[in-house]
């Protein structure tokens, strides 16, 4: 009516919160009531408070969009039915998924509960140790259990000049092919079509880690391998002998899964690195004038970087325990690190903070026995 003053309603608030690597396995516990002693996540109840902390109190009336940019869930680490596998097909992945659900279900229904407010979205990018969010029937199964129609991206998530991806992609090890995310070629049904690095995992590494579940989270490399000289010069020995005819059969048995050849797996070892530096892939990423932020994951090393005023690099870390030999940072270190991404009131671009969750104050909590 005219003379009649309007009232509107300002936008709601937004931001978005981007996690990687949590690697959930199938609990920490067994059915059997035995210890799982490949799980790597002890943190399901600092995670249930953080999804709970960003859907409630300051951020009740916010819109909030949790991203999860890969490896949130540990494909490669869980068996079907005691048996670790590289034939991956649809319903194998989603009979791991079930029992990876299984073993978490207090982080589900906490993820359920932050979908089910108004305004909350969750974004899934596919990593490489969860490759098998590629397959519809997983995407279907995950929807259902957390109650919400997850925006799932293959590689990238782009949007207002943020670039989020896992970051496997500039590895040679664990590249996937664009163009070829399954096999189906002269097979019974189709599989998944793994890198070189998710088959050196679980036919190699896996079989190291079952006697030392930690051999992967120790860093650097390097440092770790001279120790293992001088402490385990048997097991150390017997690894890289078993390592290099690894090598050599990949190149030279002929298998429709394994499409490598010598040029490919050189490639490989000359980039090999198991906590890769990928802030360089994040400045050439950068350097496309429409994008001002890189949000990366995979390498589990926390990390900021900055170009100029305006060109920036994030990598979220990891939620699992890294054992570090470096003089500086001696021990155990963990960190539940995370990147959130706030949008300034005066309109200006979303602004990226690498930040630590400490959990909510508690008097004791049980130890993680590994």
């Amino acid at each position: 009516m005219e003379g009649q003053s309007q009232t509107t309603t300002p936008p709601l608030k937004k931001i978005k919160v981007v996690i990687s690597d949590l690697h959930l396995g199938k609990g920490k516990i067994l059915p059997t009531g035995g210890i799982n002693s490949l799980e790597e996540f002890f943190f399901s109840e600092k995670l249930v408070e953080f999804i709970h902390y960003y859907s409630s109190g300051a951020f009740r009336d916010y819109q909030v969009e949790l991203i999860i940019n890969g490896d949130f869930l540990n494909f490669l680490q869980v068996d079907f039915r005691g048996h670790y596998l590289t034939v991956l097909t649809e319903g194998v992945c989603l009979d791991v998924l079930k029992s990876i659900v299984g073993g978490h279900q207090n982080v589900f229904k906490a993820l359920s509960e932050f979908a089910a407010k108004p305004g909350n979205e969750i974004t899934y990018v596919v990593g490489n140790h969860d490759q098998a969010m590629l397959w519809p029937a997983c995407r279907e199964y995950l929807n259902q259990v957390i109650g919400t129609s997850i925006r799932y991206k293959n590689i990238v998530y782009y949007f207002e000049g943020v670039h989020i991806e896992h970051g496997h992609m500039h590895e040679a090890a664990n590249r996937l092919d664009p163009r070829r995310f399954f096999l189906k070629k002269d097979l019974a049904e189709p599989i998944l079509n793994l890198p070189f690095g998710s088959h050196f995992f679980v036919e190699f590494v896996l079989k190291v880690k079952h006697r030392y579940p930690f051999v992967d989270k120790i860093r650097p490399f390097s440092k770790m391998v001279r120790w293992s000289m001088t402490n385990e010069p048997w097991m150390s020995l017997k690894s890289v002998f078993k390592g290099i005819l690894y090598l050599l059969s990949s190149v030279f048995v002929k298998d429709p899964r394994r499409n490598w050849g010598f040029k490919k797996l050189m490639q490989v070892v000359l980039e090999s690195a198991i906590f890769p530096d990928l802030s360089e892939s994040a400045r050439k990423v950068l350097n496309d004038e429409r994008v001002h932020t890189v949000v990366f994951g995979h390498s589990h090393v926390y990390q900021y970087k900055q170009w100029g005023h305006e060109k920036e690099y994030f990598n979220t870390g990891t939620w699992t325990d890294i054992t570090s030999l470096d003089i500086n940072s001696l021990g155990k270190i963990t960190k539940l690190t995370y990147v959130l991404i706030e949008y300034p009131e005066d309109g200006g671009r979303p602004r990226g903070r690498l930040k630590e969750w400490r959990g909510y104050h508690r008097i004791e909590e049980d130890v993680a026995v590994h």
